[in-house]
Formats: C-alpha cells, sequence, structure tokens
C-alpha cells in the first residue's frame, strides 16, 4: 500500500527520506564507482543546499531520531561517557627578577 505525502507519492522507505530531505538521497550518500570529480560535485551541491537551509541538517537529524526511536529504540540506550581524569596542573617555575 502507497502512502502520499501532500500529492506526492511514497511506497518505499527511499520515497519518505527524499520527500523529507527534498534532495535524492544518493546527494547526502554518493554511489558505488564515483569519480573524484563526481564526489566534489556532489560535495559542492551538498554545501550549496546546507548553505541555503541551514536548519536541514537539525531537521534531518531530529528526523533520524525520532524514527529510530519509533522503530528501533534500543538503540537509543546510551551509556554516559565516562568523565576525564583531570591531568595534574603542574607548576611553573618563574625565573627572573622581581621588580
Amino acid at each position: 500500500m502507497d502512502d502520499f505525502i501532500g500529492p506526492h507519492r511514497a511506497a518505499t522507505t527511499t520515497d519518505f527520506l527524499e520527500l523529507a530531505l527534498g534532495t535524492p538521497l544518493e546527494l547526502w550518500l554518493g554511489e558505488d564507482g564515483e569519480s573524484d570529480t563526481e564526489r566534489a560535485a556532489r560535495l559542492a551541491a551538498a554545501r550549496d543546499i546546507l548553505a541555503d537551509d541551514p536548519t536541514l541538517y537539525d531537521r534531518t537529524t531530529a528526523l533520524a531520531v525520532e524514527t529510530i526511536g519509533r522503530t528501533m529504540p534500543e538503540l537509543l540506550n546510551l551509556a554516559p561517557a565516562p568523565r576525564p581524569i583531570p591531568l595534574p596542573r603542574r607548576r611553573t617555575r618563574r625565573k627572573g627578577v622581581a621588580a
């Protein structure tokens, strides 16, 4: 069964993602066998899109977290990161004459 997002038909997960992003997934993920020139052009286009819509990254990240939370919530059960161990402070010795 196909779903519609506005006037657009979304038959697959890829369709949903492309409609959410407003761009083909290949723009962000690349394609097998792309040349260095093709990769550079693709990345330049992606940078232009992000420059034109700086909130796209945050919206996409929120969508990914929301989707993961609904479909694979165990992935979001993250252990807290260990606190870094503070390094002992070194005393600096000043050489010279006080004025």
